[in-house]
């Protein structure tokens, strides 16, 4: 009993350090936004604000124009999210539950562009995006994400795990796959769902590559790119800005985890297991 209690001591310890160090640094972003940038670049670097100051936030307001960033930003993380939800549950259930003809060869097919990194297809992504004239416009932010590879799978993997008798009894009531998908699959992955919507939710609001190459001029920049442009003098960079919009990007993301994290959970745990 003492030696089981020891053990969990230590694990409590370990956890604990973990905790400090994934921590740490969201919690110095949140306090270095109310500092000075005197202070900021101080050495050596003071934990609490000597003085708190609103001024950061203040510059991030009145130097931005922010609710044009933050509406493409929104716009941009809501409509890719929503179509990897459709797309991915229907190609997942396809996958799944459906039997035709290359069904094995189109599921090789989303395993090996899983494995392949994004770098490797984003010149030709782009020269496609540019050839389509969508080029400087949301659609060119939008549409070469609607579906992941990464969702298809997990899709597939909660899908394979529901019960098939479900599927025979509305077949046998004469609904057709459409209705079967939407009244009866749908209902059952709202984990799966939800942990693939604040997954993706997560990368497209913080993507800054692609919308810093494809967004080229400031109504189609989102607030990654904007933060990273503006936070720049032209001969140092403002960290207070920078901490300020880092802390404000942060929120919406937070606020959907916090709302949806139990069903992360339970899907992360179920995915995959029959």
């Amino acid at each position: 009993m003492l030696a089981k209690s020891q053990g969990r001591w230590w694990l409590y310890a370990i956890l604990s350090v973990c905790l400090v160090a994934v921590a740490a640094p969201f919690v110095w972003m949140v306090l270095g936004s109310f500092k000075s940038e005197g202070e900021l670049r101080k050495a050596p670097p003071t934990w609490w604000p000597e003085t708190a100051s609103l001024d950061n936030y203040t510059q991030l307001f009145s130097r931005l124009d922010f609710g044009t960033y933050f509406t493409n930003s929104i716009v941009v993380a809501v409509v890719v999210t929503a179509g990897n939800l459709l797309f991915c549950s229907m190609l997942g259930y396809a996958l799944a539950m459906l039997e035709f003809p290359g069904k094995r060869a189109l599921f090789v097919v989303v395993m090996a562009t899983l494995m392949i990194p994004g770098v490797v297809t984003f010149v030709p992504l782009f020269v496609l995006v540019a050839n389509a004239g969508l080029i400087d416009s949301l659609p060119g932010l939008i549409l070469p994400f609607l579906v992941s590879p990464f969702g298809v799978f997990l899709m597939r993997q909660f899908i394979l795990g529901l019960p098939r008798d479900l599927l025979d009894a509305g077949r046998v009531d004469g609904a057709g796959e459409l209705r079967i998908f939407a009244r009866i699959i749908l209902p059952l992955c709202g984990p799966a769902l939800a942990t693939l919507g604040i997954l993706t939710f997560l990368g497209s609001w913080n993507n800054f590559l692609w919308p810093l190459v494809v967004a080229q001029t400031e109504d189609t920049y989102t607030l990654p790119v904007a933060l990273a442009l503006y936070s720049k003098g032209q001969n140092s960079t403002n960290y207070g800005l920078l901490l300020a919009g880092a802390t404000v990007v942060l929120l919406p993301v937070l606020a959907v985890f916090l709302a949806f994290q139990r069903r992360v959970i339970e899907g992360i745990a179920t995915t995959g297991i029959k």
